[in-house]
C-alpha cells in the first residue's frame, strides 16, 4: 500500500489510514512496519460464497488528513 501511493512508512503511519471492509468482519489490515495489506481474519471462501463460482471481497482504504 505505501508503495503504491508512493509513501514512505513514516509517512504511513501519520496519515491515519483504515481499511474497511463490507459487513462486520475485518478481514483486512494494514501492517504498519511494512505498509502490506495483510488478512486479519481467517477467509472461509466455502462460509462466505458457498454457492457462488467467483467469491470477491471488497475493502477500502481510508486516510484520514491530506496527502
Amino acid at each position: 500500500v505505501a508503495k503504491d501511493l508512493g509513501l514512505q512508512l513514516p509517512a504511513l503511519r501519520d496519515h491515519g489510514f483504515r481499511i474497511v471492509s463490507e459487513g462486520r468482519t475485518q478481514y483486512f489490515a494494514l501492517h504498519v512496519k511494512t505498509g502490506h495489506l495483510v488478512t486479519a481474519e481467517r477467509i472461509d471462501r466455502e462460509q462466505l460464497c458457498e454457492r457462488m463460482q467467483q467469491c470477491v471481497l471488497r475493502c477500502e482504504l481510508i486516510v484520514e488528513g491530506e496527502m
